[in-house]
């Protein structure tokens, strides 16, 4: 049986001991193609930036986001997000719920609390992709003056306080 290159395909070996000794193992080789390898490695789909999108969209959502973000890969347990953001449980559960839909964050349990933490490889991926198609793959060219920047970043410091 012939060989493809790698870089073009993927292998899986199958491994049956319950067939007879004359099948013992199948190669089965799927070649890969540009517009799928791109789109399944580190590169975000339309629809999926658009969910993360709209998830943001939203006051209290985005002020959970990033108070994630803030807290590192961690993470932060869900009572104390609702007390630095002033949010009653059930509101920020939903808010959460979002979120996580959206790929954003993900929740573990820890004893009896959840522990919600950002996603960055998302976060990354969306600003990939919003990096390549709306400037046209120049960040440089998106990115606000100096001066700007560092007037956001002591207003997102003030808010956080």
């Amino acid at each position: 049986m012939p060989t493809t290159n790698l870089s073009r395909c993927s292998k899986i070996r199958l491994f049956n001991p319950n067939l007879n000794a004359k099948f013992i193992s199948v190669t089965i080789e799927i070649p890969l193609d540009a517009r799928l390898y791109f789109n399944t490695y580190r590169n975000m789909k339309k629809q999926d930036a658009v969910a993360a999108l709209a998830a943001l969209a939203q006051d209290n959502r985005l002020d959970v986001f990033r108070l994630l973000v803030e807290a590192g890969r961690d993470g932060m347990p869900a009572g104390r997000v609702a007390d630095a953001l002033g949010l009653a449980p059930n509101t920020l559960t939903f808010h959460f719920d979002r979120l996580r839909e959206a790929g954003l964050v993900t929740v573990r349990r820890d004893g009896r609390s959840m522990i919600y933490a950002a996603r960055y490889d998302t976060m990354n991926t969306l600003l990939d992709y919003l990096t390549e198609n709306c400037c046209q793959g120049r960040a440089e060219e998106c990115m606000p003056p100096e001066k700007d920047r560092s007037k956001r970043a002591v207003r997102r410091k003030e808010a956080v306080a």
